[in-house]
């Protein structure tokens, strides 16, 4: 047994048995074969936790001096044995980076975004490709005469009329070459880089299932590594209708995988997600949105949307306000318009049905101060919920004044209202924060099996809404986790080390909840897309996911004693 203050002369690596982690009287964990403790013992010099074996334990005991050793010629083994989760997440995201390039060669083709095919007959005129290809803003088109295809590019075109001097009613035909160069969708990206090399190509044509469906140029190819980051928002600028956003939506998406695949960091792979998004959001409306709630509307999205934290797309939280009145028919249009075309791109409809479809949050301005109002005054579970909704909110085109001027007006409501923000705060409560390896009795209150953590619930919940409650408190409108938490260890709300702890905990649950979002849509199993499982966790996953848990339960804990908790029952 170790118990805290006591020196530690060995790691413990458990052979078989179990062993309990505790802090006083609370069981954090329990270990299993593959686990070690105490890591901190050994570097931090004493022990911080009680380990109490719970059965007959055997266990490998490393010396100290062995464990230093390591520690200190190895800067990755080294991370795992601070006690910062912080400096453990960085050296396990500098690991995973490491097979980024490796997975961009693996790709497939197909996963690469590439130009649409457009197909122009041989004896169309030169300036007649050119108009072809200029509206469908690509630089390559596939030419089709006498059963063969060929392919002409803008720069074909372009010798062809300065410098051969050609006039522009020349047929195509004589200017496109037919040695097509061409790899099938599901080749793999470095077969279409190698036949590149060899023939000395910018581009080559691509198949799908014996026709040409596209080209893939090596700009394309760099946006696998960038994740298409860079290709995305042309293609959203260049939209003329809801259907041709269909298509960069679903890139959005997928680059998801493909910049985790990569080892890019989970924060990184929000914010450009909500950046591309929020572009989305502002096109669709542009293309929707008749010239009266264009003139007088604002769009805000809100949910992690709104706070810049959305990766994998879960379901819409968004909203209108107004500025005045606008045709009633023509509101109606919109908002079935726009909350149909988003669910058509994989936008599922929120289950809360906070969505500019209704009317609750699709309304003038005054109408909804009077909401908000009303809501305070409410105190229901319900009204508190729906304003921790707002507070998240962001707008993102049109009047967005109107949305700074209603969190002001919201902020000026919920001065000296200390009661409702202990109400407010009650709500992490709404779900245990579990330890590993005592799941079998808490996981009824997060709603799944014993061998599961909701990771939403029991982790990435309590560190939101927990510092949306004290931004609130405290009048601070930051509207992203992050922001909120630099904000309050400004005001002297908590200290900058435990802040970078609570910002690098969200980020693990953030990191583990992702993992099992894609594996979800990739088998087919949505349900699942927020439940973690620790017995499929490496050690050192587990260890890492142990110890946000434990910072979490830290976290909840000042919640408790700072707004009095305990008094909710």
């Amino acid at each position: 047994m170790l118990i805290p203050g006591q020196q530690a002369e060995h790691l413990h690596v458990i052979i078989k048995g179990s062993i309990e982690v505790r802090d006083g009287g609370t069981l954090n964990a329990v270990l299993g074969p593959k686990d070690a403790f105490d890591s901190r013992a050994l570097v931090h010099g004493a022990a911080g936790e009680d380990f109490i074996a719970a059965e007959e334990t055997l266990c490998y005991l490393i010396p100290r001096a062995v464990v230093l050793g390591l520690i200190a010629r190895n800067a990755g083994f080294a991370a795992f044995f601070y006690s910062e989760v912080s400096a453990k997440l960085d050296a396990f995201a500098r690991a995973h980076r490491q097979e980024g390039m490796e997975s961009v060669l693996r790709s497939r083709v197909r996963e690469a975004s590439r130009g649409p095919a457009i197909v122009v007959p041989g004896d169309a005129t030169l300036a007649e490709a050119a108009a072809r290809m200029q509206d469908a803003s690509i630089n390559a088109a596939y030419v089709r005469e006498d059963g063969r295809t060929g392919v002409v590019t803008g720069m074909n075109l372009a010798k062809a009329v300065l410098l051969q001097q050609l006039p522009l009613d020349t047929p195509v035909r004589q200017v496109c070459h037919f040695d097509v160069i061409a790899v099938d969708a599901e080749d793999f990206i470095f077969e279409a880089l190698l036949l590149m090399t060899r023939h000395d190509k910018r581009r080559v044509a691509v198949r799908t299932a014996g026709e040409f469906t596209g080209f893939l140029e090596d700009i394309h190819i760099l946006g696998l590594v960038a994740g298409n980051s860079q290709l995305i928002p042309g293609r959203i600028d260049r939209a003329r209708t809801v259907a041709d956003l269909a298509g960069p939506a679903q890139d959005i998406q997928g680059q998801v995988e493909r910049l985790h695949r990569q080892g890019v960091k989970v924060e990184q792979i929000a914010e450009i997600t909500s950046d591309l998004n929020r572009r989305l959001f502002v096109k669709l409306f542009d293309l929707l949105a008749p010239p009266a709630i264009r003139a007088q509307g604002c769009l805000m999205i809100m949910g992690s949307e709104g706070r810049g934290e959305q990766t994998v797309r879960t379901d819409q939280d968004n909203g209108l306000l107004l500025d005045g009145p606008v045709p009633a028919a023509e509101l109606a249009q919109f908002r079935e318009a726009f909350s149909d075309a988003l669910a058509g791109f994989g936008f599922p409809p929120c289950p809360g049905n906070v969505m500019v479809r209704n009317p609750l949050w699709s309304q003038p301005l005054d109408g909804l101060l009077r909401q908000l109002r009303h809501w305070i005054m409410d105190r229901t579970p319900e009204a508190t919920l729906n304003l921790a909704i707002f507070f998240d909110a962001v707008a993102v085109t049109g009047r967005t004044g109107l949305l700074a001027e209603a969190k002001l007006a919201l902020g000026e409501m919920m001065r000296g209202e200390r009661a409702l923000i202990a109400r407010f705060a009650n709500l992490v409560e709404s779900f245990e924060t579990p330890g590993l390896g005592v799941l079998s009795t808490l996981m009824e209150k997060v709603g799944v099996a014993a061998d599961a953590i909701d990771i939403k619930k029991a982790g990435i919940f309590p560190i939101v809404h927990g510092m949306r409650a004290m931004a609130m408190d405290r009048g601070i409108m930051a509207t992203s986790t992050a922001g909120r938490i630099e904000a309050l260890v400004g005001a002297g709300a908590f200290s900058a080390s435990f802040g970078q702890e609570l910002l690098s905990a969200l980020r693990v649950f953030m990191e583990y909840r992702l993992r099992a979002q894609l594996e979800a849509v990739r088998r087919g199993v949505l349900e699942m897309e927020a439940l973690v499982l620790p017995g499929s966790l490496s050690p050192t996953d587990r260890d890492i996911l142990r110890d946000a848990l434990r910072i979490v339960r830290q976290f909840r804990e000042t919640l408790r004693t700072r707004y009095n908790l305990a008094a909710f029952g």
